[in-house]
């Protein structure tokens, strides 16, 4: 699922009404046999949604200061979920300039944590359905062809760094820094998990 969601568009929809909409370029997949993911090491009240059914959000806070959003990808009790690390913004600009306090448009949503704080998502919203909600859900967009989408390493872990399930499109300028920077293989050079 982590390369199918690139290309497809979260939007949200604030307590104002203010509509917010932005085009996810770049993903991080963590499946429970993995070190890396929060699921690893069983079901905790902290990441209870990921063990539920596809299609839901999962935030996590971290390092004391940032929410990170998911979306859960497998099976009742898998424990699957694609982090969304950078959008590009669509929609809503304005207000997300003022939810993070930046003028530029590519540092609106180019990060996991920046996407959250862009997207007014913290821990209130874990849990929401993104197939059948009305404050925040994923849309269909235009899919990506797989000569577009390139593979690497996650970010930001200390184990489980041999798995290329980072997708990202291309070349795209709203993909985040560190993974502009980082080299990675073509979608079809890649050896992670099987999509959903």
């Amino acid at each position: 699922m982590a390369p199918d969601l690139l290309g497809r568009v979260m939007v949200r929809r604030l307590d104002d009404g203010t509509r917010l909409a932005a085009r996810i370029v770049e993903t991080e997949a963590y499946e429970p046999e993995d070190p890396a993911s929060h699921s690893f090491r069983g079901r905790t009240p902290r990441n209870a949604v990921m063990f539920g059914e596809a299609g839901h959000l999962y935030v996590y806070f971290t390092y004391g200061m940032h929410f990170c959003m998911n979306v859960v990808t497998g099976h009742g009790g898998e424990g699957s979920a694609v982090l969304l690390r950078a959008a590009e913004p669509l929609a809503g600009v304005d207000a997300m300039r003022i939810l993070r306090g930046r003028e530029r448009v590519g540092e609106l949503c180019a990060g996991p944590a920046r996407l959250c704080q862009a997207f007014g998502v913290d821990r209130a919203l874990d849990g929401t359905d993104l197939v059948s909600g009305r404050s925040l859900w994923i849309a269909e967009g235009e899919p990506v062809s797989a000569s577009r989408i390139a593979a690497g390493p996650r970010i930001g872990i200390r184990v489980g760094l041999e798995h290329p399930w980072r997708f990202s499109v291309a070349g795209d300028p709203f993909v985040s820094a560190r993974a502009r920077g980082s080299r990675g293989a073509t979608r079809s050079g890649r050896s992670g998990p099987s999509t959903r």
